[in-house]
């Protein structure tokens, strides 16, 4: 997913709002003594955790110059040698400043934990820089780093990682052979360290009704106001909002429209896609505690930018969830970001999971492209789709749910809209933009994204959603 800045190298997406972050993990347990057990870390407040809680961990590691790359310095070339590590199931890279780039490729070798062979060397997407837009507190907290995007590599208790800067293409062969310390185009970014996640198991289903309260009552037992934002279309607690018909959907679009939440007008002909399912943040086995606990919103929803989450397609659709949990812990404890930074999220399988939290039926403001983030949602499908053909059952997932959603605020799926540029590598700050009500991240930002594949099916996403909606 190599971007397309004047430079020639673009970003990929993946961002979210900042929160203030808690110090990184400590490095590895060395090889000489007893790995801790997988899934379980000390949290802030010193508390050991309980298995019932398996709440993930990420293993922080510091990068250093590789012996062979010591003469030219850490600026050309740095890495982590083989090395035994605590489990994890998602890799990343990340560094001190996130408006640096990083120019150059980052690889990765794993040792998978049950068989103990190791994999080829797999490339990181090294540019990953979407975030919230310029200038707002969250983009300028001083608390979010830069990143690649995480790979996603299964159970795996082994790693080795080599980052190397890109060479000066402007410089001669017989130049850079006089002096290979001049053949470097831009350092590597400061503090670079190896993010190494286990994204813990499912937080239980049900919990045991609180004191006083009637035995039929089930009480999530952490932080229940993300699943309280979802009130009006499942109960408290619920681990998915089932699919409507049409007609069910019409009936709830009143609801909706009668407490705030539906923006449609009341007048003429509704157009909206029946609600499809989707499995709520407590379905996946969202950490509540992991996230910034405010919601914060934009005022409706005029379009859609569709993104892919650059981290591989090695993952079967029984471990989304995990892999969702994955990408959680990365955007918040090791990026420093408040929430994931979609949402939305669809597997392969064209399984639809809420995203950041604050209702899936409401404006929620996500940060998922720089610049344009306001009055917007993103939907990222699970995977790399570059070179890879994207599942039938994804792209009609989408359109499906972009019908819905849209359709709640009166926004026509094969249409057009503005939306303010709140500043990027596109477009100025305060420029009013055209673009599809149903985008493609690269519609707003300089980057791949959604891969060259997915985009090609963007046409036929927003023919089907208009479709659904029974325009």
């Amino acid at each position: 997913m190599r971007g397309l800045l004047a430079s020639s190298i673009g970003v990929t997406c993946a961002a979210a709002l900042a929160l203030p972050l808690t110090p990184l993990a400590t490095a590895a347990t060395p090889a000489a003594h007893p790995a801790p057990r997988p899934g379980v870390e000390v949290p802030a407040a010193g508390r050991p955790a309980t298995p019932a809680e398996a709440p993930g961990s990420t293993q922080s590691l510091p990068l250093a110059a590789l012996g062979r790359s010591r003469a030219l310095g850490p600026a050309a070339e740095q890495g982590l040698p083989r090395r035994d590590v605590r489990h994890f199931s998602l890799v990343g890279v990340v560094w001190d400043d996130p408006d640096t780039v990083l120019h150059g490729t980052v690889q990765v070798r794993t040792r998978a934990a049950g068989t103990g062979a190791w994999s080829g060397w797999q490339g990181l997407e090294t540019h990953n820089d979407d975030a919230a837009d310029p200038g707002t507190a969250e983009r300028t907290s001083g608390r979010v780093r830069g990143a690649t995007a995480p790979l996603w590599v299964g159970d795996s208790d082994g790693v080795e990682v080599r980052v190397q800067a890109a060479q000066d293409l402007d410089r001669t062969t017989e130049e850079a052979t006089r002096d290979d310390r001049t053949a470097i185009s831009a350092p590597l970014p400061t503090g670079l360290r190896l993010e190494l996640v286990d994204p813990g198991e499912r937080a239980p289903e049900r919990e045991p009704a609180v004191a006083g309260a009637p035995r039929t009552t089930v009480v999530p037992r952490t932080v229940p106001d993300a699943s309280a934002a979802n009130l009006d279309l499942a109960p408290l607690g619920a681990t998915e909002i089932p699919a409507l018909n049409r007609a069910q959907t019409l009936r709830e679009l009143s609801a909706l429209r009668a407490d705030g939440t539906a923006q449609v007008a009341p007048r003429g002909k509704p157009y909206i896609g029946p609600r499809p399912r989707i499995v709520t943040r407590r379905g996946w086995g969202a950490d509540e505690r992991l996230r910034e606990k405010k919601f914060v919103y934009s005022k409706k929803v005029k379009a859609v930018f569709v993104h892919h989450t650059a981290s591989g397609n090695g993952y079967r659709c029984a471990e989304a969830p995990s892999l969702i949990r994955g990408i959680y812990r990365y955007h918040v404890k090791s990026m420093g970001w408040r929430d994931i930074g979609y949402n939305f999220l669809v597997d392969k399988c064209g399984t639809i999971y809420e995203g950041r939290a604050g209702g899936v039926a409401k404006p929620v403001l996500g940060a998922h492209t720089l610049g344009f983030n306001t009055n917007s949602m993103g939907i990222a499908v699970l995977g790399s789709y570059d070179t890879t053909k994207p599942p039938a059952a994804a792209t009609k997932a989408v359109a499906k749910l972009t019908a819905w959603k849209l359709g709640l605020f009166g926004a026509n799926p094969s249409g057009r809209t503005y939306l303010k540029s709140g500043g990027g590598n596109l477009y100025r700050k305060g420029k009013n933009v055209r673009l599809n009500v149903i985008s493609g991240h690269r519609d707003g930002f300089a980057t791949e994204c959604p891969g060259r594949l997915l985009y090609r099916k963007l046409g036929a996403t927003r023919t089907s959603a208009a479709r659904y909606q029974g325009r």
